[in-house]
């Protein structure tokens, strides 16, 4: 985006103009000054740049049509690079006026973007002629410019923004949760339903796959979301870890982590844990700063829930503060008790301490204890984790919170000018394999999470928002809101595509050399946690093969074994003139996300014992969907504008007709959208399917398992 907006700036410029409003008597330095800045942005533009005197309103009035459009590709440029500058007013006014000129640092626009200059600040104004103004200040009004420059601070137990008291009326909003195509949409539904601020987390599992391989494009372009919520009007709240929680696999900790040898204390002091998280921040909150108003950020998550080392978070908050300077709000979360903040916060005015609790409960004794640990006049009563409902595992009923009754203990928040930010506004879904899991007090109660994060938010997983929560907790946010609600957008337009059948094009035992690279597995003498190799698993299905080559009639399904059932399994007697081959195919269903489980290692992590003793001898194929398409060698799904999809070959892949396999196997069906117009949002229906995995155009849906709820 912004080397389209560069280039479209480029291409419309041909001639600036710089001038000096009249009334103020320029010295023969300042004259110079002017001319070496105008200078130096014609070496930034390739254009000529020129000084001159106030002209008159019939001039401006001439050049009037093509200078609007000059100045305002300008501002689009610099506003999206720098959410501190805020919109201009109306370009009809008639004269500047000193409350709207707005401050921009660090100027330099070039082929790649914008570059930092330490001794330079631009002032832009709605100007007459709507020239660009680049000033030539006294001191006194330099320092009258600095004074009104964008700031977000914490004053007498309240938040300020630009020196007025602010209100946080927040949500929960995560990018890496919603298709890209969809951010506006959801943080515009969040906008109408009253909220002048968006918190979302940023999972490090997401930008850093595999070590020093970043990905910051797609769903994971956080800069463009950043931008994006800025252009909207948002304040974002930004949660960068390195822990989340957030019910995401292993509170968004890359895997490879757990594959470090030795062995690293995750959410410790340990050196070697705290080198990752060096070199993770070091390339994710340079692309942060140049983006926060007046900057500011959080460290750790609910750390008062795990543990106590002080240090640690001592050590997370110099490392922050040596990316973003000494003037940002870092700030903290932890449930409302004196137990957790006495584990999780950092007492002073160096940290900011926000609390969160069940929703319903008395606020205010919270927010009292929390003032005893901030500095004094630093303690604005905040709850950054206002629950609009709640979390989901497989086998349970979805959960559901009261509209009414959520939006009363809304109220009572606001209704004493605290602030709030609600978890979630919109929740989204866990696509892929990032849904996590959660544990009790053994490692055996493990309850993994769903695929959908609806969360019972007011704005709905589909995006929809006519039900009775959103126009809830709409009506009291709009009686404390500054200003007038912009109107709901419309739900969404759905359409229903009909049936698809769905062909049976292969079996996983007959393409497991496709779905697994062979220099990534291994033979072992026992079973290997699959962290080893990227691809983890917590549920066990049991095949034999009595078989000397090959896979033609398929392993047959004995039973499965799983995590929160511990029993064993019984295998059939079976007579064979070879050998038998045992196969365990085992699943990840998400690593666990909050609590002493965290080291949640995946795979068979034991012996296996046959009649109490140990086998030997295993081949351990570590199984990749990363290159769905090579299995069915045709996207099975046809967008618009595509040609009729031809018939996949399939002969090398599908088995005979009386195969007799009914495991796991990879079944492909299709349809086409030939009309633009009719591309709508759709559901998909797994009634009657047992357990698996969607793909919808190479894109990884996430789990399905349509079982009875509890």
């Amino acid at each position: 985006i912004p080397s389209l907006l560069t280039s479209t700036v480029y291409e419309a410029t041909r001639h600036f103009v710089v001038s000096r409003p009249s009334g103020n008597p320029v010295s023969d330095s300042q004259a110079k000054a002017c001319q070496s800045r105008a200078s130096a942005l014609s070496d930034v533009f390739g254009r000529s740049i020129e000084t001159e005197p106030m002209a008159s309103s019939q001039t401006g009035r001439r050049r009037s049509t093509r200078k609007v459009i000059v100045l305002l590709l300008f501002v689009a440029s610099i506003g999206i690079f720098f959410p501190a500058f805020s919109p201009l007013p109306a370009v009809s006014s008639s004269r500047p006026h000193r409350h709207s000129i707005k401050q921009v640092r660090a100027i330099g626009i070039g082929q790649k973007g914008l570059h930092k200059s330490e001794n330079m600040t631009m002032h832009v104004v709605p100007y007459p002629k709507n020239n660009l103004w680049i000033p030539c200040q006294s001191p006194a009004e330099k320092k009258n410019l600095q004074d009104e420059a964008p700031r977000f601070e914490i004053l007498h137990d309240k938040f300020w923004k630009d020196n007025e008291p602010f209100q946080i009326i927040g949500g929960d909003v995560h990018y890496f949760r919603i298709p890209p195509e969809y951010w506006e949409d959801r943080l515009l539904k969040a906008k109408a339903m009253g909220l002048n601020t968006i918190q979302t987390y940023i999972p490090w599992n997401l930008h850093e796959p595999q070590p020093q391989q970043f990905v910051f494009d797609g769903i994971a372009n956080i800069e463009a979301f950043l931008k994006l919520a800025y252009r909207l009007g948002f304040l974002v709240m930004l949660r960068a870890g390195p822990y989340i929680c957030a019910e995401w696999d292993l509170g968004g900790f890359p895997l490879w982590l757990l594959n470090v040898e030795p062995p690293i204390r995750l959410r410790s002091s340990d050196h070697a844990y705290l080198v990752f998280v060096e070199k993770w921040w070091s390339m994710l909150l340079p692309k942060i700063v140049p983006l926060l108003y007046n900057n500011g950020g959080p460290i750790e998550n609910e750390y008062g829930s795990f543990g106590d080392d002080k240090s640690y978070l001592h050590s997370l908050v110099k490392l922050a503060r040596q990316h973003v300077g000494d003037d940002v709000i870092l700030y903290t979360t932890d449930g409302g008790t004196r137990e957790t903040l006495d584990k999780g916060t950092i007492r002073g005015a160096d940290v900011f301490s926000a609390v969160d609790f069940s929703t319903g409960e008395n606020p205010w004794p919270i927010f009292e204890l929390q003032k005893k640990y901030n500095a004094p006049g630093k303690s604005p009563p905040l709850s950054s984790e206002f629950y609009t409902g709640w979390l989901t595992h497989w086998g349970e009923k979805i959960a559901k919170t009261d509209a009414n009754w959520t939006a009363a203990a809304l109220d009572n928040i606001l209704s004493r000018n605290a602030s709030v930010v609600l978890y979630m506004a919109h929740g989204g879904t866990n696509f892929g394999f990032y849904s996590g899991a959660n544990a009790g007090q053994i490692s055996a109660d493990y309850k993994p999470d769903l695929t959908s994060y609806d969360y019972d938010a007011p704005i709905q997983e589909s995006g929809d928002v006519d039900n009775p929560k959103y126009k809830a907790l709409r009506s009291v946010i709009k009686r404390y809101s500054r200003y007038q609600l912009p109107p709901v957008p419309a739900n969404n337009v759905k359409k229903a595509y009909g049936r698809v059948k769905m062909e049976r094009v292969a079996s996983l035992f007959g393409v497991l050399n496709m779905v697994s690279d062979p220099k990534d597995g291994a033979q072992s003498d026992q079973p290997v946690p699959m962290e080893s190799f990227g691809k983890v698993h917590d549920r066990a299905q049991i095949f034999m093969l009595c078989q000397p080559t090959g896979y033609a009639s398929g392993p047959a399904y004995v039973g499965t074994i799983e995590r929160w059932l511990n029993r064993n399994i019984t295998i059939p007697h079976i007579t064979c003139s070879s050998s038998v081959s045992l196969f365990i195919l085992v699943e990840n269903m998400g690593r666990v996300n909050y609590g002493q489980f965290l080291y949640d290692k995946k795979g068979i992590l034991s012996s296996v014992l046959l009649d109490g003793s140990p086998l030997r001898g295993w081949k351990i194929f570590p199984i990749s969907f990363d290159h769905i398409n090579n299995i069915l060698f045709t996207n099975p799904i046809a967008h618009v504008a595509h040609p009729l999809v031809q018939k996949s070959n399939k002969m090398l892949l599908k088995e005979s007709e009386d195969d007799p396999l009914k495991g796991p196997a990879f079944h492909v069906g299709q349809f086409v959208i030939n009309e633009t117009d009719q591309v709508k949002d759709t559901y998909i229906s797994f009634r009657g399917w047992s357990k698996g995995v969607c793909f919808v155009n190479g894109f990884n849906l996430g789990r399905y398992w349509p079982i009875e709820v509890t």
